[in-house]
């Protein structure tokens, strides 16, 4: 079925969208760049020891130029996107990055590989980010900075290029060891700034459960179905479809953490389930 690499992509997005709810369990204080290299490392090194022990991996022929490029992407994603957020706050850190990225996507799929976006995934990215900024309209505060609001965009850069070249990844490599070897290598990358603030918070409990959760489900798991999806997948679309990762997160705040969302948010809410429903069903219709 040809909805199905769209339901997959939609899967991690969601997985991804209970990041948020799930840090709320962590103990205050800790530093997010801490929280992205340990989940980075929990996930990326479980799946691993599973590649090694399947003998998964042929070093000698891996594509290494494209899996450093996916792992320095992803890595300076989580960077650019947190620095963004101590500038601007949630609201408009979040906007922009996760708004810029599937336009950033289109681009860069048209300039590097010649693949122009289908008009429905126009039409449904514009609905998506149209969907995304009344979301966020009236939560938290929002403080528009030029250095924060540079950062967002350079987060949603980031994240268009990893979508970009894992696309390529998946060309010569298998799912479960491009993932693997992706997210560990992002987790030493990230080891010298995450050092700086400590990483001994794992020790308790209270922290490690969260982490492991974060570290199997929305980082192994979810970047599993993202690649498994990704082969069937424009890069473009699989970047809109990832607009379902701030719905996920606003939805268990309303439900599980008692947070309330305006008209405006629940009009947004429409738009990207409208962006997200037009694209997988255009699929049927639009070459991946």
């Amino acid at each position: 079925m040809q909805a199905l690499p769209y339901i997959a992509v939609l899967l991690a997005a969601m997985l991804w969208g209970t990041t948020g709810t799930t840090q709320t369990f962590l103990q205050d204080g800790i530093s997010p760049f801490a929280v992205a290299c340990v989940r980075s490392g929990i996930g990326g090194g479980a799946l691993l020891i599973v590649v090694l022990l399947m003998r998964k991996m042929n070093w000698r022929t891996w594509p290494w130029k494209w899996n450093i490029a996916a792992a320095v992407a992803i890595a300076l994603f989580q960077c650019l996107f947190f620095s963004s957020i101590r500038f601007t706050g949630v609201a408009i850190g979040t906007v922009v990055t996760i708004g810029s990225a599937p336009v950033f996507s289109g681009i860069l799929e048209w300039m590097l590989w010649k693949t122009k976006p289908s008009r429905i995934w126009a039409m449904a990215t514009s609905f998506a980010i149209t969907g995304c900024i009344l979301l966020f309209v009236n939560r938290g505060e929002a403080v528009v900075d030029v250095v924060g609001v540079l950062l967002a965009l350079g987060g949603g850069l980031m994240f268009a290029l990893y979508t970009n070249v894992s696309k390529q990844l998946t060309k010569s490599a298998e799912t479960l060891p491009a993932v693997a070897m992706t997210f560990s290598l992002c987790a030493l990358f990230l080891a010298p700034v995450a050092l700086m603030d400590g990483v001994a918070w794992i020790g308790n409990m209270q922290n490690f459960v969260p982490m492991l959760y974060m570290g199997i489900m929305t980082t192994s798991v979810a970047y599993l179905l993202f690649l498994a999806g990704l082969r069937l997948v424009s890069s473009s679309a699989a970047v809109t479809l990832s607009l379902a990762e701030p719905l996920t997160a606003a939805l268990l705040g309303v439900f599980f953490l008692g947070e309330y969302l305006s008209w405006t948010s629940w009009v947004g809410v429409g738009l990207i389930l409208g962006g997200i429903l037009v694209l997988t069903m255009g699929s049927k219709t639009t070459s991946a």
